[in-house]
């Protein structure tokens, strides 16, 4: 076998269908079922896209009046998952904290060993309802807060935010933090996806396929990328009294110096665009909101400068994570928190993914080139 007919990472190689999502190349646009994102995250809830993504279509009013009311029943931690993850160690990542609650979910599940579909859907919506107690309980319990239960006279995007910070969001966080879920939900066969397909082809259950998704999406080359950024602010160094101006010259001379190191900078470029990313223009207006909000111009000062650096010297624009990182760290997040919202998002996809492979079941295993020593004796 040639070295051009090995595709390393699977570039280019399709692999399967999927009704599921897909990037539009006429308009650039990432479609859920069909629908642009874009236009889902300005005119739906979170709730209205997880429903879209696990059932083909959006729901009606008394649809999801039902899915409203099981997603909130199911918002409280259960004891065993608390309990957990008390026992973790605060130096883990919380995305060990995040891996390890959904395996013991799925270890205490009633439902673990069923994979019918109607089992799956139900496996898939207490997983919704129940990872924003995760990583708002695990947040909390690095600062020394006390857990704050869920409400359920609030959204899935409020509620979040309310067991993370124990006061009532303001509209304007609320809405810009459901923008941000709906375009994390989901994106074709990336890495954490496949390998949720991957572990669903071999007949393992739900909860597995998204433990082993979120240790994909661990990985800084997938899912570490929003936290990145905000390191790359946090280096450069935040200064609220600074102008926007000021802020964007000293963005700027940091990113001309970084490249001509050939350091390798997150939260720019991606794989599947090549008209870039076009969730960025959502979330970039979602975090222009939330600087006017907050009253904090130094950091689009940050942001302009790293991206016209980056443009003038590489023309790579920003992906999704770019915009997204400065939104969690106005919102209040801790940065290692960031992926974890990333998962509490991305649940809705993976799930969705492990429903149709079930659906249409086929072994994922491929094959490899051999170039190792040939056969020996002793």
């Amino acid at each position: 076998m040639t070295e051009s007919e090995i595709r390393k990472g699977l570039a280019g190689v399709v692999v399967d269908y999927t009704a599921v999502s897909k990037v539009n190349p006429d308009t650039n646009s990432l479609l859920y079922r069909g629908y642009p994102v874009q236009e889902l995250a300005a005119k739906c809830s979170f709730e209205e896209v997880a429903y879209l993504l696990w059932h083909g279509e959006l729901p009606d009013e008394t649809q999801f009046r039902k899915f409203v009311e099981t997603e909130r029943a199911g918002r409280t931690l259960a004891p065993v998952v608390r309990s957990a993850i008390d026992e973790l160690p605060l130096s883990a990542h919380p995305m060990d904290v995040c891996r390890t609650a959904v395996s013991v979910m799925g270890a205490c599940h009633p439902l673990v060993e069923d994979s019918s579909p109607a089992a799956n859907l139900a496996k898939a919506i207490d997983l919704f309802a129940a990872m924003p107690a995760v990583v708002a309980y695990d947040q909390r319990r690095r600062r020394g807060q006390d857990v704050v239960e869920p409400r359920d006279d609030l959204g899935y995007s409020a509620n979040f935010l309310w067991m993370t910070f124990g006061e009532d969001p303001a509209a304007e966080v609320v809405e810009a933090f459901n923008v941000s879920m709906i375009l994390y939900a989901e994106h074709s066969f990336n890495a954490s996806t496949f390998t949720a397909r991957v572990v669903t082809s071999t007949l393992s259950d739900l909860h597995s396929a998204v433990t082993a998704a979120i240790g994909a999406l661990k990985g800084p080359l997938h899912g570490g990328a929003n936290e990145a950024v905000m390191h790359t602010f946090d280096e450069i160094g935040i200064r609220p009294e600074e102008t926007l101006e000021e802020a964007a010259v000293r963005a700027k001379a940091w990113m001309e110096d970084a490249l001509a190191q050939k350091k390798k900078i997150m939260g720019f470029g991606h794989r599947v665009y090549k008209r870039g990313d076009s969730r960025v223009p959502t979330m970039k207006a979602a975090l222009d909101k939330m600087i006017a909000h907050y009253g904090r111009p130094e950091l689009l000062g940050l942001y302009n400068g790293l991206e016209q650096a980056m443009d003038e010297a590489k023309a790579i624009k920003p992906n999704l994570d770019y915009p997204t990182g400065p939104a969690y760290h106005l919102m209040g997040f801790d940065t290692p928190t960031f992926t974890p919202i990333f998962v509490a998002s991305r649940i809705t996809g993976w799930t969705a993914h492990i429903m149709e492979q079930v659906g249409s079941n086929s072994l994922i295993r491929p094959l490899s080139a051999y170039n190792g020593k040939e056969q020996r004796a002793l």
